[in-house]
Protein backbone atom coordinates (compact mmCIF):
# COMPACT_ATOMS: atom_id res chain seq x y z
CA UNK A 1 0.00 0.00 0.00
CA UNK A 2 3.22 2.16 0.53
CA UNK A 3 3.97 1.89 -2.91
CA UNK A 4 0.67 2.76 -4.40
CA UNK A 5 0.42 5.47 -2.41
CA UNK A 6 3.29 6.67 -3.13
CA UNK A 7 3.75 6.31 -6.95
CA UNK A 8 0.53 8.27 -6.57
CA UNK A 9 1.49 11.36 -5.35
CA UNK A 10 4.57 11.12 -7.45
CA UNK A 11 2.45 10.47 -10.71
CA UNK A 12 0.09 13.88 -9.95
CA UNK A 13 3.12 16.13 -8.92
CA UNK A 14 4.96 14.81 -12.66
CA UNK A 15 1.98 15.23 -14.17
CA UNK A 16 1.64 19.00 -12.73
CA UNK A 17 5.07 19.85 -12.99
CA UNK A 18 5.56 18.49 -16.44
CA UNK A 19 2.37 20.54 -17.84
CA UNK A 20 3.88 23.89 -15.88
CA UNK A 21 7.24 22.70 -17.66
CA UNK A 22 6.12 22.53 -20.96
CA UNK A 23 3.60 25.46 -21.05
CA UNK A 24 5.94 28.11 -21.72
CA UNK A 25 7.08 26.37 -25.24
CA UNK A 26 3.51 25.92 -25.89
CA UNK A 27 3.33 29.68 -25.76
CA UNK A 28 6.72 30.12 -27.67
CA UNK A 29 5.60 28.07 -30.55
CA UNK A 30 1.96 29.81 -30.72
CA UNK A 31 3.53 33.54 -30.79
CA UNK A 32 6.15 32.80 -32.47
CA UNK A 33 4.11 30.59 -35.19
CA UNK A 34 1.04 32.84 -35.84
CA UNK A 35 1.12 36.24 -37.24
CA UNK A 36 -2.32 36.97 -35.30
CA UNK A 37 -1.33 37.36 -31.71
CA UNK A 38 -5.15 37.50 -30.92
CA UNK A 39 -4.92 33.94 -31.78
CA UNK A 40 -1.74 32.99 -30.62
CA UNK A 41 -3.39 34.75 -27.22
CA UNK A 42 -6.98 32.96 -27.68
CA UNK A 43 -4.92 29.30 -28.16
CA UNK A 44 -2.47 30.04 -25.04
CA UNK A 45 -4.91 31.20 -22.55
CA UNK A 46 -7.34 28.11 -23.85
CA UNK A 47 -3.84 25.57 -22.58
CA UNK A 48 -3.51 27.97 -19.24
CA UNK A 49 -7.18 26.78 -18.54
CA UNK A 50 -6.79 23.37 -19.33
CA UNK A 51 -3.41 23.43 -17.24
CA UNK A 52 -4.91 25.18 -13.95
CA UNK A 53 -7.80 22.37 -14.34
CA UNK A 54 -4.91 19.31 -14.58
CA UNK A 55 -3.63 21.17 -11.26
CA UNK A 56 -6.72 21.37 -9.58
CA UNK A 57 -7.05 17.62 -10.14
CA UNK A 58 -3.30 17.17 -9.41
CA UNK A 59 -3.56 19.02 -6.05
CA UNK A 60 -6.70 17.41 -4.76
CA UNK A 61 -5.03 14.31 -5.29
CA UNK A 62 -1.81 14.54 -3.46
CA UNK A 63 -3.42 16.48 -0.52
CA UNK A 64 -5.73 13.40 -0.41
CA UNK A 65 -3.48 10.08 -0.90
CA UNK A 66 -0.17 12.39 1.54
CA UNK A 67 -3.67 12.59 4.14
CA UNK A 68 -4.46 9.06 3.67
CA UNK A 69 -0.45 7.96 3.71
CA UNK A 70 -0.21 9.67 6.99
CA UNK A 71 -2.93 7.80 8.74
CA UNK A 72 -1.46 4.20 6.75
CA UNK A 73 2.12 5.23 7.65
CA UNK A 74 3.03 5.70 4.61
CA UNK A 75 4.55 9.37 4.96
CA UNK A 76 5.99 11.08 7.92
CA UNK A 77 3.93 13.52 9.39
CA UNK A 78 6.36 16.15 8.24
CA UNK A 79 6.52 15.43 5.01
CA UNK A 80 2.55 15.28 5.28
CA UNK A 81 2.28 18.66 6.54
CA UNK A 82 4.47 20.13 4.50
CA UNK A 83 3.18 18.52 1.40
CA UNK A 84 -0.25 19.83 2.10
CA UNK A 85 0.97 23.06 2.72
CA UNK A 86 2.73 23.81 -0.06
CA UNK A 87 0.26 21.89 -2.19
CA UNK A 88 -2.32 24.03 -0.69
CA UNK A 89 -0.02 27.62 -1.45
CA UNK A 90 0.01 25.83 -5.43
CA UNK A 91 -3.76 25.35 -5.60
CA UNK A 92 -4.63 28.68 -4.20
CA UNK A 93 -2.35 30.42 -6.76
CA UNK A 94 -3.59 28.89 -9.46
CA UNK A 95 -7.09 29.77 -8.20
CA UNK A 96 -6.22 32.96 -8.21
CA UNK A 97 -4.56 32.95 -11.78
CA UNK A 98 -7.75 31.39 -13.43
CA UNK A 99 -10.42 32.96 -11.37
CA UNK A 100 -9.60 36.99 -10.79
CA UNK A 101 -6.44 37.22 -13.06
CA UNK A 102 -7.04 35.79 -16.36
CA UNK A 103 -10.68 37.09 -15.97
CA UNK A 104 -9.49 40.46 -15.08
CA UNK A 105 -6.81 40.42 -18.51
CA UNK A 106 -10.20 39.24 -20.50
CA UNK A 107 -12.24 42.36 -19.56
CA UNK A 108 -9.32 44.66 -20.21
CA UNK A 109 -9.12 42.32 -23.80
CA UNK A 110 -12.55 43.38 -23.94
CA UNK A 111 -12.69 46.64 -23.62
CA UNK A 112 -10.07 47.21 -26.00
CA UNK A 113 -11.89 46.21 -28.51
CA UNK A 114 -11.43 42.47 -28.53
CA UNK A 115 -7.70 42.65 -29.66
CA UNK A 116 -5.24 44.10 -26.97
CA UNK A 117 -2.81 45.24 -29.32
CA UNK A 118 -5.39 47.12 -31.32
CA UNK A 119 -4.68 49.50 -28.83
CA UNK A 120 -1.63 51.59 -28.00
CA UNK A 121 0.76 50.43 -25.20
CA UNK A 122 0.10 53.75 -23.26
CA UNK A 123 -3.12 52.86 -23.16
CA UNK A 124 -5.00 52.01 -19.76
CA UNK A 125 -6.27 48.54 -20.94
CA UNK A 126 -3.17 47.65 -22.54
CA UNK A 127 -1.27 48.53 -19.20
CA UNK A 128 -3.39 47.30 -16.70
CA UNK A 129 -3.26 44.15 -19.57
CA UNK A 130 0.47 43.95 -19.31
CA UNK A 131 0.75 44.53 -15.91
CA UNK A 132 -1.64 41.16 -14.95
CA UNK A 133 0.09 39.87 -17.40
CA UNK A 134 3.53 39.97 -15.77
CA UNK A 135 1.81 39.26 -12.74
CA UNK A 136 0.01 35.92 -14.29
CA UNK A 137 4.01 34.90 -14.90
CA UNK A 138 4.91 35.66 -11.32
CA UNK A 139 2.30 33.22 -10.46
CA UNK A 140 2.73 30.77 -12.48
CA UNK A 141 6.43 30.59 -11.83
CA UNK A 142 5.81 30.37 -7.92
CA UNK A 143 3.70 27.33 -8.75
CA UNK A 144 6.57 25.45 -10.31
CA UNK A 145 8.84 26.04 -7.55
CA UNK A 146 5.96 25.10 -5.26
CA UNK A 147 6.35 21.68 -7.17
CA UNK A 148 9.97 21.54 -6.99
CA UNK A 149 9.60 21.70 -3.34
CA UNK A 150 7.14 19.13 -3.31
CA UNK A 151 9.12 17.09 -5.34
CA UNK A 152 12.15 17.46 -3.25
CA UNK A 153 10.09 17.11 -0.48
CA UNK A 154 8.76 13.62 -1.48
CA UNK A 155 12.08 12.63 -2.43
CA UNK A 156 13.85 13.54 0.84
CA UNK A 157 10.76 11.48 2.73
CA UNK A 158 11.89 8.53 0.30
CA UNK A 159 15.63 8.55 0.41
CA UNK A 160 15.98 9.32 3.97
CA UNK A 161 12.67 7.20 5.67
CA UNK A 162 12.22 5.19 3.15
Amino acid sequence: MKTLLRTIVWLALVVWLGGLLFFPFTAFAAFSTLTDTHAAGTIVAKCLGVLHHEGFIAGAVIVLVLGIGYFLRSFRMSTVLLGIVVTLLMLGCTAWSQYRIIPQMERDRIAAGGAIDAVPKTDPRHVDFDRLHHVSTDVEEAVMVGGFVLLILLARDFLVFG
